[in-house]
């Protein structure tokens, strides 16, 4: 999995925390440093290739945006701010998105998620490496953060303001919408069938023109999906 190098440029101590800690959780992420102002982040800029820069407005010395018009060919860049009213002058800048503190973690995976490819060579596979490097998300489970593969996901259901993942063994059920997960599984093996539920479209045991069979769960096919969901298992 090609990685995007990146950093922290933000003078508040404790949302510079939460970002690392975010950070850490996505494996397409490299943190290659934490900078309290532009200045330094410039620095850092001139010695790391760098894919991206969660970058607050409000910093010390030199402003965000100025920081920002100041490089000649600057990187992908995500804003971080506790002030909505910059965010038309984020996205004339051709930000990735615009983060509004306090980040949620479900908010700050749709941000990344937007990323478009480093323009860096990627490395030479590496079986043992890859292994690691299963895509997978991290969820909210009472006071946990639970590791889930998106290879062991069955089907996600919809619960109100939460989503159940069913996986072979396990199932979990977090605070999320199903239409932010779509989001994030956009790029993956997943179809939205219904409204209430995502399935993983290599885990289908069989299908009907109503429903879709995985591990001798019966799940819906809804009627606006209907269309969309035969013609892409019939190709599959």
């Amino acid at each position: 999995m090609q990685k995007y190098s990146c950093i922290i440029v933000e003078d508040e101590p404790l949302a510079a925390e939460v970002l690392e800690d975010y950070i850490r959780q996505v494996p397409f992420l490299l943190l290659k440093g934490v900078c309290s102002d532009a200045i330094y982040a410039m620095e850092m800029l001139q010695k790391e290739t760098i894919d991206l820069v969660f970058l607050d407005i409000h910093l010390p010395k030199l402003k965000g945006f100025d920081f920002v018009k100041a490089l000649k060919n600057p990187p992908q860049v995500i804003i971080t701010s506790a002030y909505q009213e910059y965010a038309l002058q984020g996205y004339e800048l051709n930000v990735v998105d615009y983060l509004l503190k306090p980040i949620e973690f479900s908010r700050f995976l749709m941000a990344v998620n937007k990323l478009k490819q480093p323009t860096a060579p990627a490395p030479a596979p590496d079986t043992a490496s890859a292994a690691r490097e299963r895509p997978h998300l991290f969820f909210n489970v009472s006071k946990k953060r639970v590791k889930v593969c998106l290879d062991e996901i069955l089907y996600i259901e919809s619960m109100k303001e939460y989503i159940r993942i069913v996986t072979r063994d396990k199932s979990i059920l977090t605070k999320f919408q199903l239409g932010q997960i779509e989001e994030l599984l956009a790029r993956n093996n997943f179809l939205r069938v219904h409204r209430s539920f995502i399935v993983a479209k290599d885990k289908i045991d069989a299908f009907t023109a109503t429903d879709v069979e995985i591990n001798g769960k019966e799940i819906p096919i809804g009627r606006s999906y209907k269309e969309l969901v035969i013609s892409v298992l019939e190709q599959s």
